[in-house]
């Protein structure tokens, strides 16, 4: 599960593949879309692989977070972003029992299901992404070099 090139742009519902860099930015399509237009430099772009959790230990990738909650929904939509904050918490905290309960808003948890459920209709959160984000992981313990 590559969420290299996904794109949330503040103030824009949904997520954009980065489609190409442009002068002023950047031009990005919609999610299971075909409506192409620019970002430009001004606009707050987060990209979901620089995105993570807080639990009351460290931060934890969203790509991780993603796979516990694909793992637990079977590769199928997770809970609805619309449910109330209460039954996402509850929902959450299955999947990510240590997340940190006082920096993790009910905002964060129905972006986190929103784009989850993106993700899935649009075939990037599948086994197969699954297992290759898998083997590419280093093993625990095993040192990785950075040249």
């Amino acid at each position: 599960m590559n969420l290299d090139e996904i794109l949330a742009v503040g103030g824009k519902p949904g997520l954009y593949k980065l489609v190409a860099q442009s002068r002023n930015g950047v031009i990005v399509e919609e999610m299971g879309g075909t409506k192409r237009f620019p970002i430009s430099q001004k606009n707050n772009v987060s990209a979901l692989k620089d995105i993570a959790i807080y639990t009351y230990s460290e931060e934890i990738p969203l790509s991780e977070v993603y796979l516990k909650v694909a793992e637990k929904t079977n590769f199928e939509k997770a809970i609805d972003h619309k449910e109330s904050g209460d039954k996402l918490r509850a929902y959450f905290e299955e999947i990510l029992p240590d997340f940190d309960q006082d920096r993790v808003y009910n905002s964060d948890l129905k972006k986190l299901f929103q784009w989850f459920n993106l993700l899935v209709e649009g075939g990037v959160i599948t086994k197969e992404a699954a297992e290759a984000m898998a083997a590419e992981k280093p093993a625990e313990g095993e040192e990785t070099s950075e040249d």
